[in-house]
């Protein structure tokens, strides 16, 4: 197989920012404000028989600058940063035919043969994400099956066939996941025993990396598993020391990055699906919906 990859975008300066958005080519910068910021990738895989693998991830920040002069310096640095994600969002909409929710912090996605997915943690409440799929989405078959407070599953019809959304809340975030299973047979190597899950487990940092589920601990080196979401090849590659099987049901996810902080939060899985979980830069634990 080929792939390609669109590398990290520090965002600092228009002129990067508008050729990454323009054609997806490699590019990086070495400035970077914390102020108004965003890190994205993109990757694209291709095979034998028109096979083509598309994965997306990024992580946007909003700190406080501490001054003023860091605060007027970081006005057209935010500026293109916006630019930026609004870029990635309709690269990501353009790629999956499924849309983003308002002012995500955390984003991934997946097209594959076997899986279309979006992932994405936004600061919104919960009624405000739900009013948001109903407004992009309520005219394609919308059935709500469970609406509470803090929890919702909807399925909806498409061309393509149903498309199931999970919402939950959690901490201070709405958790928004956007599934459309496809009929292709995956590679045994993602897929999950019978009736359970599968997590597996990756590194896209340059630091090790140890994460715990449900009392179980692996330590990963830098960059150890870390394009397990480029194609079910490359998930079936990882050691099996990576990968979890687990009945349904939500589990405690701890993550801990050499030099960084711990970082823990509940994750729910149901059965028969597949994640990646990948330690991503900072120490931000990035799931991705692979099957």
């Amino acid at each position: 197989m080929k792939s390609r990859t669109l590398g990290i975008l520090l965002v600092g300066g228009l002129v990067a920012a508008t050729a990454v958005l323009a054609s997806p080519v490699a590019a990086s910068l070495s400035r970077y404000s914390e102020a108004d910021s965003i890190r994205f990738n993109w990757s694209r895989t291709t095979g034998a028989n028109d096979y083509l693998d598309e994965t997306w991830w990024a992580v946007r920040g909003h700190d406080t600058p501490d001054n003023f002069v860091e605060r007027l310096l970081s006005i057209p640095v935010g500026a293109v940063a916006r630019g930026a994600g609004a870029g990635f969002e309709a690269r990501v909409s353009q790629g999956t035919g499924l849309p983003l929710p308002e002012s995500w912090s955390i984003a991934t996605a997946k097209n594959s043969p076997f899986i279309t997915s979006v992932y994405a943690e936004t600061p919104r409440d919960l009624a405000a994400v739900l009013g948001f799929y109903r407004a992009e989405l309520g005219k394609r078959g919308w059935i709500e099956t469970v609406v509470e407070p803090d929890r919702a599953v909807i399925t909806f019809t498409t061309a393509r066939g149903p498309v199931l959304l999970r919402l939950s809340r959690q901490n201070d975030r709405t958790i928004a996941e956007l599934s459309l299973r496809k009929p292709g047979i995956a590679n045994a190597g993602l897929l999950p025993r019978p009736r359970q899950a599968r997590l597996m487990l990756g590194n896209k940092s340059d630091e090790g990396a140890v994460i715990t589920v449900a009392d179980q601990t692996i330590k990963l080196a830098a960059h150890a598993g870390e394009k397990l979401a480029h194609s079910d090849s490359a998930a079936s590659e990882i050691p099996d020391s990576q990968k979890i099987d687990l009945p349904p049901g939500k589990y405690k996810v701890t993550l801990k990055v050499e030099g960084g902080t711990v970082q823990t939060r509940e994750f729910e899985i149901a059965a028969n699906e597949t994640w990646g979980l990948l330690a991503g830069t900072d120490g931000v634990l990035l799931p991705m919906r692979l099957y």
